[in-house]
């Protein structure tokens, strides 16, 4: 089979260990990446599977009805709402997605965030590079209030650690949430208004999806102390569009430190980058040797699984047998 990575930006897969069980098939890695629907279905036009890695590309029936050729989607991680299922069905294309990923790694970059953001660690590093000594006064944890929306697998692992740090750490979210985090020996705010009001470091820790998009509002923002740092290693698209900067703007929150985007990879006309109250990375949060070798091992076995007529992780069954 003709096999095409896309959006490998590191060039990254034909380093790892599961690469060499593809021996057998012809495969193809793009580290760039292809927004035009037409570029892109005219670089995938003779594959027969297309890896994605997380929700790097949308995958819409713009794309899908271009690739007659296309038999096997095979997408890292279990979210899939960047590819249009139904327009896949249609075309008898089983897309596949396995495997939950490593929810250490992103809990670490969050932690590099808050300390890079309030320690002002990539400000010194710059300086000191330029031949300054010390230039800022950090900001310590200990004996702050770390809020922490969405006691998850993620959520648990910052609280801990914020914890450790000896932090006073609150939490809010859905029942649920609010329920292992009880569970766990964590204080939950007595109401939304509170959460957000009282927090020095708030951390979000949601999935992104058709329920909490648009989550945190702009009166959330507003509420919070001008002192305050929001740190964002989720989704982008759980903040209120537009309401981030606005908010940074008007000094409540007054700090911000985010690796999601609503557009990515980031142009240069992102805002966010180029305020000097906002610490920003490049979506790194699941991006370590670890996890990629976690993600794309599981997405391999289905790519072989399929070719053994044994698909596994079928998202869209009734796609089978189609083509």
């Amino acid at each position: 089979m003709k096999i095409v990575v896309i959006d490998d930006y590191q060039n990254a897969f034909k380093t790892l260990k599961c690469y060499a069980k593809l021996s057998g098939h012809e495969v193809i890695v793009y580290t760039d990446t292809e927004k035009d629907p037409e570029r892109l279905a005219e670089r995938l036009k003779d594959a027969d599977v297309v890896l994605l890695t997380q929700q790097r590309s949308a995958f819409p029936r713009a794309v899908i009805e271009r690739l007659p050729k296309l038999k096997l989607i095979g997408q890292t991680g279990r979210a899939a709402t960047h590819v249009d299922l139904a327009a896949c069905t249609e075309k008898g294309i089983v897309v596949s997605a396995g495997g939950s990923g490593n929810p250490n790694a992103t809990a670490e970059i969050t932690w590099g965030l808050i300390l890079s953001a309030l320690r002002n660690l990539p400000y010194e590093v710059r300086r000191l590079k330029e031949g300054h000594w010390q230039s800022t006064l950090g900001i310590a944890i200990h004996g702050k209030t770390l809020g922490i929306y969405a006691f998850g697998k993620i959520g648990s692992i910052v609280a801990g650690v914020g914890k450790a740090f000896g932090t006073r750490v609150v939490c809010w979210g859905r029942e649920g949430s609010t329920g292992r985090a009880r569970a766990g020996g964590f204080e939950v705010a007595k109401s939304r208004e509170e959460f957000f009001a009282e927090a020095d470091i708030l951390s979000l820790h949601l999935p992104l999806n058709k329920d909490t998009r648009g989550i945190v509002t702009r009166d959330d923002l507003a509420r919070m102390k001008s002192t305050a740092l929001i740190v964002n290693a989720s989704r982008s698209g759980l903040i209120a569009t537009g309401a981030l900067v606005d908010a940074l703007k008007a000094g409540r929150p007054g700090f911000a430190a985010v690796d999601v985007y609503d557009e990515e990879p980031v142009g240069a006309n992102e805002p966010l980058i180029k305020m000097s109250n906002v610490t920003c990375t490049p979506h790194l949060g699941y991006v370590t040797r670890e996890s990629y070798e976690e993600y794309y091992a599981v997405v391999v076995e289905d790519i072989l699984a399929f070719a053994a007529g044994k698909p596994s992780h079928v998202l869209n069954p009734e796609a089978l047998g189609k083509k």
